[in-house]
């Protein structure tokens, strides 16, 4: 007798896409345009409407890239559509001091001449570069862009990870990225816990147009309160990251633009010349959080979702850039010796490459953030002599300026200007 056909009771899961990045900011777009260039199809599902995220309103957020991320920038095709709207950043100063008083002595200047890459990296204003990815997106196959969706439940099943939508459609992948933010809902999804704290401090932003041109130069003012950051921008206009315990911020924040200025000014100084605002005003409180772990079974972390730090050193999109870089690299690498990408094996070299990195650079801003942002007389004594010895050491400094463009440490190839 012939055996009749054995009904298939298994059958391979259809995917949807390759890679699932939950979060349309910065993060996800960057790293769906690196691989779906290596040839996976990605789904990017944000939240924010389409016409939200091309908003072209300034709303306060600038950016430090730093010569390695503009780099990655680059290497998925969207620097050139990012270049006009920046400005190089040629030269750092750092200082301490009082409102009002000055800056002491001793100080830290950096200058991009004394490393052979060129400028230390390039102040751009976040509406510039979400516009840039958007269209790049829209632009590049394999990619699909979800816009206005919310993820409600995600499953891990074996091979594949499966997310249901805020409309109650599902959509199957082999891994999925959290890309959303420091209260991303995929790590808390996931059950990945989350270590960090409050600084009591709040981050007052804008954009100041100023008389005299900045020429390029980036201060930041170490006060008691907190520190200044002024930041260059394209014309006589500077980003201020203005850093204030959370009581003066908001008493600040209440004020009219004009009493505004007026508190600012003793702390801005008048070497630009007179300042006036230039846009609207924000506000951002400021905590350190850190994921437990960046990498699971079928699922990774990546930018703030991975880790949130002090804004102190500028690097905290940075390091984001960095995450991007050496998943896109471990994931494209896998797919060429045909492993799992979603596997855990695969997934934990990344975490591996980025867990010192990312430690590193929390406790790092987390102690200078304490050390500069008090006014005990013995510790400022401290910190000032030593400002002023790296500024005399110029192998000392050097090495701060390759810190501040990034081309320390193992960097992933699109940061050394390479392809995946």
């Amino acid at each position: 007798m012939d055996n009749p056909a054995r009904p298939i009771i298994l059958r391979r899961m259809t995917k949807d896409s390759d890679i699932l990045i939950v979060g349309g900011g910065l993060s996800g777009p960057i790293l769906a345009l690196a691989l779906a260039q290596t040839g996976h199809s990605v789904t990017v599902i944000d939240a924010l409407s389409e016409k939200v995220r091309k908003n072209a309103a300034f709303d306060g957020r600038s950016y430090a890239v730093a010569l390695t991320s503009q780099r990655l920038l680059d290497g998925i095709g969207v620097w050139n559509d990012i270049a006009d709207h920046s400005q190089p950043m040629l030269e750092i100063k750092v200082s301490d001091g009082r409102a009002g008083e000055g800056p002491s002595p001793f100080f830290m200047h950096f200058d991009h001449a004394e490393i052979e890459e060129g400028p230390m990296g390039y102040m751009v204003q976040d509406r510039h570069i979400r516009r840039a990815l958007l269209d790049a997106m829209a632009a590049t196959k394999g990619i699909t862009h979800l816009a206005g969706e919310t993820v409600t439940a995600q499953d891990i099943t074996p091979g594949a990870v499966t997310i249901t939508l805020g409309t109650g459609k599902s959509l199957t992948g082999k891994l999925l990225i959290g890309a959303d933010g420091r209260g991303s809902g995929t790590a808390t999804r996931a059950g990945i816990k989350r270590t960090g704290w409050g600084y009591g401090q709040t981050a007052l932003v804008c954009a100041i147009a100023h008389e005299k041109p900045h020429n390029g130069i980036a201060h930041q003012f170490f006060m008691p309160p907190g520190p200044l950051a002024i930041l260059p921008l394209p014309g006589n206009v500077s980003s201020i990251v203005w850093s204030e315990t959370d009581e003066n911020a908001q008493r600040f924040n209440a004020l009219p633009d004009e009493d505004y200025l007026t508190m600012l000014r003793p702390r801005f100084g008048d070497f630009l010349g007179d300042i006036s605002l230039a846009g609207k005003r924000f506000t951002y409180p400021l905590s350190l959080s850190l994921a437990q772990t960046i990498a699971a079974d079928r699922l990774a972390l990546i930018g703030d979702a991975a880790h949130g730090v002090h804004p102190i050193a500028g690097q905290g999109l940075n390091a984001g850039m960095r995450d991007i870089a050496a998943l896109a690299e471990v994931i494209t690498d896998a797919t060429r010796r045909g492993e799992d990408i979603g596997s855990i094996a695969v997934l934990k070299r990344y975490e591996e490459w980025r867990r010192f990195d990312n430690t590193a650079l929390a406790m790092a801003t987390d102690g200078f953030n304490r050390l500069f942002s008090n006014d005990n007389s013995l510790i400022r004594g401290i910190r000032d002599i030593g400002m002023g010895v790296v500024n005399a050491l110029p192998g000392l400094r050097r090495s701060f300026i390759r810190e501040a463009a990034g081309l320390t440490g193992d960097l992933p190839r699109l940061m050394q200007g390479q392809r995946l």
